[in-house]
């Protein structure tokens, strides 16, 4: 922000002056070239091989940066590798937040204090296993926007927000003396189109705004780079640990023999999605490819050396057939979720001491682990209660959440119903994420958008003026491909299929919604009316205090609770959801106090009981399919004449739609 960035210039001139008036010294910083070379980078122009270890500042909170620095620092690395997730930092348009958590800036600054270089990975698009790929929710707004284009009401707020990241870094550009040494150009397009014009738009956006001292890059797989080639840019590559690493550069060596050969992101392990199995890499292939890379003097940046936890409803969603992230961002990597060094760790340490002209230093200490004993909830606030519910929006027809003004969280569509027999169809469509689905506020059936896409639900019979609610929760927008356009709510319409007395297809298209917005927000989360808990398997807001005596990094058992989200004195821990693989959920030590905590667990399903503690390691490998929900209706073959009867008030009569395309 603003006065921020003014804030940190003050007191930088004041430190000199005061230096300057008792009599000290003044010298300025040490200003290093780093330039592309003939088959070498060139820091200050000798050979340089970047060993760089990607972390992610956004998924570490800020008082462990500096920890998590070091620990990459004892491994051999020389360089942190970091995106900028440009959706958390304006998740306003023209609002910037650069503070605490998200103070850039101070994290780049730590990774120069401990003599450590950085690549900037400014996107505008990062994907990451992050909400939408780093794309704010709110340019969903415009129906016709085409992301990752040339389209004015993409490209410009990009533009306008890559240039708020260098105002923020100014200070720490190699020109200035300061360490940022490499800046990416977008990321990974090739897999996603071919539109050359796209990318030298953003290159020459990045130079124009201040970019032009340092090499820039764009990083695409070995299958796809040439796609989207710029001559004038520095070529990487990405590619995992089981992968040939000579065979990956073969035909970049034909194309650019003289160029230095880098492997922008090499991937140490893998992410977890909701209702999948645990992802584990063996170390061996890893540490070989190191050790080839280190041989031949190709750079590299480990993709993940510490993947950290995608904290609030910041984890993104997999592309094939919706799987939304998991919480932990563990990745398998070297350094583990709480920042602990594995054996992966220790292995390749070993590697790049061999590499390293000095001792590399000691490893940190690990941070204090504690365990919680049991905490019992005796306050609670039902989730469908009316003075628990913020007040409607009344809309003539469904639609997503964005067109709402509302971003993140969930959604409640409320309606009355026409008179149907039993057997009739509920059809949503599309409906993003998850859905409960009650009449007169008892649950009838749930929807998930991972079993297959999910949109009809078999309905009991109902006489006219029932009321009909439809719960849906976000659970992150998809973060790779072309799917990254993905609205959350309903997308376009709620209709309920039945057949008349006389064995028409009646097709009801239902309209008159009363909407209700569920954001986040602790604020809200806080503010909702509790009493005192009666009995488990109740949706709603529970909460309750616990004491401590000494603080520590904790994990929360939530294995006997169902689906939402968790908060510990105001801090938003993320998702949990009792399929798995993940049971529990990361409490950084620093975000509790000694003395009185707080606690809040909004459970959209309920738990088997109100109760919950805190363990002194994680459970990241616990699958529960069998809880998927299973009430849709799959295969059903539905009719499609159109029906003859008369049209009601909320009703329209006609043929089948297939769910629109996303």
């Amino acid at each position: 922000m603003k006065a921020t960035y003014m804030k940190r210039w003050m007191m930088t001139i004041a430190l000199m002056l005061c230096m300057a008036m008792s009599g000290q010294a003044t010298a300025a910083p040490k200003v290093h070239t780093f330039e592309v070379g003939k088959g070498h980078f060139l820091l200050d122009g000798k050979p340089f091989v970047i060993k760089a270890a990607e972390i992610h500042y956004l998924r570490i909170p800020h008082q462990y940066w500096e920890h998590r620095i070091k620990m990459c620092k004892a491994m051999g690395m020389n360089t942190i590798c970091a995106y900028v997730f440009w959706n958390i930092h304006e998740q306003e348009p023209g609002k910037y937040d650069f503070t605490g958590d998200r103070d850039l800036a101070h994290f780049v600054s730590l990774c120069q204090k401990h003599g450590l270089w950085v690549i900037l990975r400014p996107g505008p698009y990062s994907c990451a296993e992050w909400e939408m790929g780093g794309f704010p929710w709110w340019l969903l707004k415009d129906n016709d926007i085409r992301l990752r284009s040339q389209d004015p009401d993409f490209i410009k707020p990009a533009i306008r927000f890559q240039r708020e990241i260098e105002r923020q870094l100014r200070p720490y550009k190699l020109e200035n003396g300061g360490n940022i040494i490499m800046v990416q150009v977008e990321n990974e397009f090739g897999s996603y189109g071919t539109d050359k014009g796209y990318m030298a738009e953003l290159r020459d956006s990045l130079r124009s705004i201040g970019w032009g001292g340092v090499p820039m890059f764009q990083c695409d797989w070995s299958s796809n780079f040439e796609n989207n080639a710029l001559p004038d840019l520095t070529w990487t590559l990405n590619f995992g640990s089981n992968a040939d690493v000579l065979r990956e550069f073969t035909r970049l060596k034909e194309l650019r023999p003289d160029m230095p050969l880098m492997c922008s992101e090499y991937w140490s392990g893998w992410f977890d999605g909701w209702g999948q199995a645990h992802q584990k890499r063996s170390s061996e292939p890893m540490v070989r490819g190191i050790g080839t890379m280190m041989e031949h003097d190709i750079s590299f940046s480990l993709y993940m050396t510490h993947g950290g936890t995608s904290f609030g409803q910041w984890a993104g969603a997999n592309n094939t057939g919706f799987v939304p992230d998991c919480t932990s961002y563990d990745y398998d990597a070297p350094i583990d979720e709480q920042g602990n060094a594995t054996e992966k760790y220790y292995q390749l340490r070993e590697v790049l001491q061999r590499y390293s002209d000095t001792r590399l230093p000691a490893v940190p200490k690990p941070l204090p682990v504690i365990s919680i004993p049991e905490v019992a909830f005796t306050e609670f606030a039902p989730l469908m209660a009316g003075d628990n519910l913020p007040e409607p929006i009344e809309s003539e027809v469904v639609k997503p959440m964005e067109m709402y003004d509302h971003g993140y969280g969930s959604i409640i569509y409320a309606t009355t119903l026409p008179a149907v027999g039993e057997g009739s169809l509920l059809r949503i469509t599309d409906m993003c994420d998850y859905a409960r689905v009650y009449i007169d506020g008892q649950l009838i059936g749930q929807l998930y958008r991972g079993n297959g896409y999910e949109t009809t639900l078999r309905l009991p019979a109902t006489t006219e003026g029932q009321r009909l609610d439809i719960y849906i929760e976000a659970m992150g927008r998809i973060n790779y491909s072309r799917l990254i356009h993905d609205r959350k709510g309903i997308t376009e319409r709620v209709e309920i299929i039945a057949l008349s007395a006389q064995g028409h297809q009646l097709t009801y298209d239902l309209r008159h919604w009363q909407v209700r917005l569920l954001p986040v927000d602790y604020g809200f989360v806080q503010s909702r009316h509790y009493g005192h808990v009666e009995a488990a398997r109740q949706e709603g807001y529970y909460r309750a205090h616990f004491r401590l005596k000494h603080t520590g990094d904790t994990y929360i058992d939530m294995s006997s609770w169902g689906k939402g989200l968790v908060w510990v004195n105001g801090h938003c821990l993320g998702r949990f959801w009792q399929i798995g693989p993940q049971q529990t959920l990361f409490l950084p030590g620093c975000w509790l106090e000694k003395g009185d905590n707080e606690i809040i667990v909004m459970d959209i399903v309920g738990p088997e009981v109100p109760a919950l503690s805190g363990l002194d390691h994680p459970i990241i490998d616990n699958l529960r399919r069998e809880l998927l929900p299973t009430d849709a209706v799959k295969g059903v073959a539905l009719p499609t004449r159109k029906a003859k009867s008369a049209k009601p008030a909320n009703e329209s009569v006609g043929n089948d739609a297939a769910p629109g395309a996303k």
